[in-house]
Order: structure tokens, then C-alpha cells, then sequence
């Protein structure tokens, strides 16, 4: 089924609701969708659990959510860095929770869940905090830890072009989590410069099948 194609990133966004799990693509500011954050903001969804590679950074996108208190968790691999300071500030004050996850192991759980997969042994982790209260077990005289998939309500993805089925083909490291974001979401929402026809796009080029995408906005100008 075709995915929904609307006009602005609000529409988008229009049916996030408190409480939600959301997936955020981007690298840095790499593939990050900053307008459907914005949308989200504007929104007055509260009470979010984020999955991203950072907690967010400078003033705009993700940092903003996080400074108008608007999500309670933050599940991700590098909390700090220079200009992480709205994190930094909620965290000293008790006011958000950090699940940290080393990179791998988190990209691999959204690729779980995505692919069905109940649970994984990985050794990243084993022996440290980040194992405490883990199954771990002895593999070939290696220590490894079970880490499970994370699901969620929502995924925001940045794509430079989709078809109107919902294809998706990416601008380059842009891409990063967007894929996986995609298959581990009920709801994936992408933002794209262009919906193109059907047909338009080379199918050797497609990334993110269609079958992933639940609802895609066009903003033109923003970049991929």
C-alpha cells in the first residue's frame, strides 16, 4: 500500500502522542530531520522516549526537545560533547533519563528489531556497568552480554528522494540509521526534497523499500 503523502511536516507529526518511543535518524547533523523535529516540537507531544546516535546538539532539532523538558529518556551512544549543554542540564537535574549504548550495539538493536529477532549476544559491554543486571553468558571462552531489540512507535527519517510508493533513496552517509529506523518503527515518517513518480527511481538505488514507509512530506529546499 502506498504510503500517506501530506503537505507540511505538522501534518507529518500531527499524530505523535505523549508517551511515544521515537526513533531519530541522523548522524550528528547528517541525515538528521530537523524539520520534522521542529514539527514535533510545535506539536506539544511530551513525555518522549528518543532513540539517537547523540543526545542532541547546540540549539535546534533534538536539543530543543530536550530543553523544553519534552522527553523523559534518551536512549543513545554519546550523551556529552561540547555543546551538548541542555542535555547536560536536564541530566544534573534529574530531569531525563540516559540509557547509554555503545554504537554498534545499538544500531544492531534497531536492526533486530526490525528483523524479528528476539535478542543477540554481543561481547561490547561484557565486564562493565553498561552488563549490569544482563543475561551474559560464555561463548567459545569469550564473555558476551544479551542485548534485545528496540521498538517503536515512530521513526523520523531524513531521504534525499522518494517515489510515491514510498522508495527512498538517500544523499550519501546521510543515510546511517534511516534504513533500519525504518523497518523498527509501526510508523515511519520521512521527510524527502522531492517525491518523485513511480518509476522514476532506479530500483538498484533503492534503499528503504516502500513496504517501510507509512507517511512522506516533501520539503523542498531543506537539505538531504
Amino acid at each position: 500500500m502506498a504510503p500517506q503523502i501530506v503537505r507540511t511536516a505538522a501534518e507529518a507529526v500531527a499524530e505523535i502522542s505523549d508517551g511515544s518511543t521515537v526513533l531519530i535518524g541522523g548522524f550528528g547533523n547528517a541525515g538528521q530531520p530537523m524539520e520534522l523535529i521542529d514539527a514535533l516540537l510545535d506539536s506539544g507531544a511530551s513525555s518522549l522516549t528518543v532513540v539517537n546516535n547523540n543526545a542532541g546538539q547546540g540549539d535546534a532539532g533534538l536539543a530543543l526537545l530536550i530543553k523544553e523538558r519534552r522527553v523523559a529518556k534518551v536512549i543513545c551512544s554519546f550523551p556529552r560533547q561540547s555543546d551538548s549543554w541542555h542535555f547536560d542540564a536536564a541530566y544534573r537535574a534529574g530531569e531525563i533519563e540516559l540509557e547509554l549504548v555503545p554504537q554498534g550495539n545499538l544500531a544492531e538493536r534497531i536492526r533486530a528489531a526490525g528483523a524479528g529477532i528476539g535478542g543477540f549476544f554481543t561481547p561490547t559491554g561484557y565486564g562493565t556497568m553498561l552488563a549490569e543486571g544482563k543475561e551474559t553468558r560464555m561463548i567459545d571462552g569469550r564473555g558476551y552480554v544479551l542485548e534485545t531489540p528496540i521498538h517503536a512507535d515512530v521513526a523520523l527519517i531524513k531521504a534525499l528522494h522518494a517515489d510515491e510508493y514510498g522508495n527512498l533513496v538517500y544523499r550519501k552517509t546521510a543515510r546511517n540509521f534511516g534504513p533500519i529506523m525504518a523497518t523498527a518503527a509501526r510508523n515511519a515518517i520521512v521527510q524527502v526534497e522531492k517525491i518523485l513518480p513511480v518509476g522514476a527511481l532506479n530500483p538498484e538505488h533503492v534503499v528503504t523499500p516502500g513496504i517501510y514507509v507509512n507517511t512522506l512530506v516533501a520539503l523542498e529546499g531543506a537539505e538531504a
